[in-house]
């Protein structure tokens, strides 16, 4: 199942590597630091879900998402038509979205700017605004299928906003732990791991695998996505499996710029 949000980096065509080195065996919950769109969620099935994500407009979209379904699919749908298909609307919304303190109205705009703003990027500037520029696609889908399936299935999730070691700090004897954090970027000079408004520094990401080290000792093991480039090669060196594949990539408007980058997986259990 898709994912209702358009998101750039998203894991639903390599779900089957994930699968191939995510230890499920004897573990009912799966835990996701950075749950992002929620694809590997949405895809992999244990009894319950911890999910995490530093971006509290994504963590409130699916927990209205999860609680009133029916309500926000009712109330979004109304912005998915050709009045509000052009880039004077959009900026009109993205602007109300940005000025709004209200989590439902900010929810269902932010699954409008997510279908309507370019490439599925999630973006937001300094003092916190969000700044996806207009797509300018023909017709944004409204994903109420998706969105339907989304809630059945949180049923079983609990959603929180917060740093990655949030949900370190609650893991159990039977959870698995898949992170998918920013990615450490192929060209050192051009870093584009802002995230949710922060920068995702070369010391999270070492960060990240002290916790993943440390939940070993604890008995849960850990699964990390990333670019498989010089640092990340001294960074998982110590990992206890490391498994590279390769995916197409999708965020430039071209497609000659669109080329296969390898990424890998690295297994502390």
């Amino acid at each position: 199942m898709r994912s209702a949000l358009k998101w750039a980096g998203g894991k639903k065509r390599v779900i089957g590597d994930i699968m191939k080195v995510l230890p499920v065996k004897g573990k009912k919950r799966l835990v996701e630091p950075f749950v992002g769109g929620g694809s590997v969620f949405l895809n992999i099935d244990f009894d319950e879900y911890l999910l995490i994500d530093m971006n509290k407009d994504l963590i409130s979209l699916f927990n209205i998402i999860k609680n009133q379904s029916a309500e926000f699919i009712l109330d979004a749908e109304k912005y998915f038509n050709g009045d509000n298909n052009h880039s004077e609307k959009y900026y009109d919304l993205r602007k109300q979205f940005n000025e709004s303190n209200d989590s439902y109205e900010r929810s269902v705009l932010f699954l409008y700017l997510n279908r309507h703003g370019y490439n599925g990027l999630c973006r937001y500037n300094k003092s916190g605004g969000y700044n996806v520029p207009f797509g300018r696609y023909k017709h944004p889908y409204f994903p109420k299928a998706e969105i339907e399936f989304f809630s059945q299935k949180a049923q079983r999730a609990t959603f929180i906003q917060g740093d990655f070691e949030t949900a370190f700090s609650q893991i159990k004897s039977d959870d698995v732990i898949y992170c998918d954090p920013p990615y450490s970027p192929i060209n050192r000079t051009a870093n584009f791991t802002a995230y949710a408004g922060n920068s995702f520094t070369d010391q999270d990401q070492i960060r990240l695998v002290a916790c993943a080290e440390k939940a070993k000792k604890q008995g849960v093991p850990t699964l990390i996505s990333n670019h498989h480039v010089e640092f990340t090669r001294e960074l998982y060196k110590n990992a206890d499996k490391r498994e590279l594949f390769q995916v197409q990539r999708s965020i430039s408007p071209k497609a000659k710029g669109r080329v296969k980058v390898k990424e890998v997986l690295a297994l502390y259990k």
